[in-house]
């Protein structure tokens, strides 16, 4: 009988008739057939366009035995880390070793290799030689050009280098990886692949650019020297990439390696509203392989199972966040008609229990473009939609989100929709005519208890690094949200996201960011400490220890202590932050705080 999943042995290619695959995909997560995880995604759209495509999740990467276990593929290797950094998924803040993997059976650790794509690359070649390979997904797309790797401390070279693949597929790779298929199956070799949109490839030289149509980057050399001039050329190479990161104007980008050139194309044009409902109405069967029973499953499943991506994409750019460098500032929407089609097939599923988790994606109030402009000469070069204040274009209506949700609360067997992804509430409060009404709504209807939000700090000069607004807009909106809760009759709270030790952040403004959070009388359980990931500004910053747009200078922590002091000022009511808060506000000339923070 065959299975409902892509084929992960030979036994399912028999069952299928099949005696080759086109494509194999080696993944480092566990095989999820669910649209939020890349293997899934882009292995049902190559079976839509006709491909034959086979699963191996999470290979023992030391023998050949899983890498083989599918025979060799007819046109090509796909290669992705998962749906987080190999790096990222193993490693905290503090380099210690995580206890959990989300993305693997029954949640279990190091499942996967340090750097995985080039780990799996490496056996691919060392079996099958010179086999057409490609790699893609979030750890790629985000270590595309020469990176700072907070967990070395060091820079390393553009990860198609150090892989051997032959195309990096940057951004969320529909598009791409369907004309690169289609170029293969034609005959061309993939040498000769060079002039899709969304990728990166390595050349001998840069003739074939036409002059006036590339930049070239600071070189690998410029920016790896040491001392401040590296740190200026790396500064300079992630402000011309960063800006042109377009798909309607950005320019074709080049970096040289020694003898080497990395190409990397303009970024891939966004999916149109039918592109976009197209791909999240593929066959998924939306739960992990059967292979994975006995372990108990894949703990990553349950926070998407009953959620929905209704876009993609984020015109916030705020500096810690590389989510715009990956998916772009251009948001790509699926239609209503999608989306509730999908909650539909969610509330006939016979463990569904009526509620739906989140309706949203990376912002879950961005529901289209910042402005029509940005569709036809795309975001703007000089200047961020939201930061230092909003675009007297920005279009902040709410109209489409609440239309969407009204119509969601309508399914029959939902009892509830909840909406969990991040809400700005700044483009919310912009929305003059519609934040009320759909606040209002919001409350009555999408929140349970308490609602997250993410000021992510209180000091103005870290805000400003972070490519945040003030408080005083903050402040409004939950006086805003009080007023509609109390008027409903309702006790539901906001919990506010805080992060330490980013980059600005000196003892000072954590001090000021512990007196906030006494302000408000909320002290988190959790507290995030910032994490440098590659292709982020403000791992820039913490590297070079300059803000890239600028060329001034920013206050970067890096010494263990300190940052365990910033920790334990905003986790002061811990009794067991008590002795190293006090500490901090010693160090930090604040005795007089002492008392009033009841330490």
């Amino acid at each position: 009988m065959q299975s409902s999943f892509l084929p992960v042995c030979r036994a399912d290619m028999d069952a299928r008739g099949w005696d080759v695959l086109d494509f194999l995909f080696i993944t480092g997560d566990a095989y999820v057939d669910h649209p939020s995880f890349a293997a899934a995604l882009i292995g049902r759209l190559l079976e839509s366009e006709g491909y034959r495509v086979g699963i191996v999740a999470q290979p023992k990467w030391r023998e050949n035995g899983d890498f083989q276990v599918l025979g060799r593929p007819r046109l090509g290797v796909l290669v992705g880390a998962g749906n987080l950094d190999s790096m990222l998924n193993k490693l905290t803040a503090s380099r210690k070793t995580r206890s959990l993997d989300a993305y693997s059976p029954g949640g279990a650790a190091r499942l996967r290799p340090d750097r995985a794509t080039i780990v799996y690359c490496q056996k691919v070649r060392e079996i099958w030689g010179d086999i057409p390979l490609i790699i893609g997904g979030v750890e790629a797309s985000l270590r595309r050009f020469a990176h700072y790797d907070y967990w070395s401390d060091s820079l390393r070279r553009s990860i198609l280098i150090d892989s051997q693949a032959d195309i990096l597929v940057y951004g969320m790779g529909e598009r791409q990886i369907v004309e690169i298929a289609r170029c293969l199956d034609e005959g061309y070799p993939v040498s000769a692949i060079r002039e899709v949109c969304g990728v990166c490839y390595l050349s001998d030289e840069i003739d074939h650019l036409e002059p006036k149509s590339f930049i070239e980057l600071p070189s690998w050399e410029e920016v790896s020297v040491e001392g401040e001039n590296g740190k200026r050329s790396f500064a300079k190479m992630f402000k011309i990439s960063s800006l042109e990161q377009d798909p309607i104007r950005g320019k074709t980008l080049v970096q040289r390696y020694g003898a080497k050139f990395l190409v990397q194309r303009s970024p891939a044009s966004p999916l149109t509203e039918e592109m976009m409902d197209a791909v999240y109405a593929l066959p998924y069967a939306r739960a992990w392989h059967p292979m994975y029973d006995r372990c108990g499953g894949v703990p990553a499943l349950s926070e998407v199972k009953w959620s929905i991506t209704s876009h993609r994409g984020c015109f916030g750019s705020c500096a810690f966040c590389a989510i715009h460098a990956h998916q772009g500032r251009i948001i790509q929407a699926r239609s209503h008609k999608s989306i509730l089609s999908e909650i539909e097939t969610l509330a006939h599923s016979k463990d569904f229990k009526g509620y739906v988790h989140d309706i949203g994606g990376p912002t879950a109030n961005f529901r289209h473009p910042s402005c029509e402009e940005q569709l036809t000469r795309g975001a703007c070069k000089q200047r961020e939609c939201l930061f230092p204040e909003p675009c007297p274009r920005l279009d902040a209506s709410h109209a489409d989100f609440l239309s969407l949700l009204r119509e969601a609360r309508g399914i029959k067997g939902v009892k509830k929709i909840f909406v969990r992804s991040g809400l700005r509430y700044d483009y919310l409060m912009r929305d003059q005519d519609g934040r009320r009404e759909f606040l209002t709504e919001l409350c009555q209807h999408h929140v349970s208890g308490q609602l997250k939000v993410a000021p992510e700090h209180a000091a103005l000069a870290v805000l400003r690094v972070m490519r945040k607004g003030n408080l005083k807009i903050y402040r409004k909106f939950m006086a805003l949200y009080r007023e509609i809760n109390e008027r409903l009759g309702l006790k539901q709270y906001l919990a506010p996201y805080f992060m330490t030790s980013h980059p600005g952040c000196g003892l000072k403004e954590a001090i000021e960011l512990a007196q906030f959070a006494a302000e408000l009388d909320f002290c988190p359980e959790q507290a995030q400490d910032f994490i440098p990931t590659p292709g982020s500004l403000a791992t820039c910053m913490y590297y070079t220890g300059l803000d890239p747009f600028t060329g001034e200078a920013v206050t970067v922590v890096k010494g263990a202590r300190e940052k365990r002091m910033q920790k334990a000022l905003l986790q002061h009511r811990a009794p067991e932050n008590h002795a190293l808060a006090r500490e901090a506000l010693l160090k930090g000339g604040r005795k007089d705080l002492i008392s009033s923070l009841h330490l």
